[in-house]
């Protein structure tokens, strides 16, 4: 059965098909059954642009628990540039602490 959960945000940045870059207009993150991984249900990202041929895309297929160990380090991470672009470049951003779990 189809889980129906999908997430669709705007994404500025670059990805790689082959030997070529393209830009990104749109992330999805979905949960449900694996297309391709040997797996059960998955987090599937998927960064493509919209206005390119349908092979201009990147797509993962990870396990919940591989989804939410990516997710904390994308916190850490944020909160480290956050810190960064605030203190050193004096951009004004508000550095915050990222609770783990």
């Amino acid at each position: 059965m189809c889980t129906s959960i999908i997430e669709i945000a705007r994404a500025e940045g670059m990805a790689k098909r082959g030997e070529e870059w393209f830009p990104l207009t749109q992330s999805v993150v979905a949960y449900d059954h694996a297309r391709h991984a040997p797996l059960g249900d998955v987090i599937t990202l998927d960064f493509l642009n919209t206005s390119l041929d349908a092979g201009a895309r990147a797509a993962v297929e990870l396990t919940l628990e591989s989804a939410k160990e990516l997710r904390g380090a994308l916190d850490r991470a944020i909160a480290a540039a956050d810190f960064e672009e605030a203190e050193v470049r004096g951009k004004g951003a508000v550095p915050r602490l990222v609770r783990t779990a």
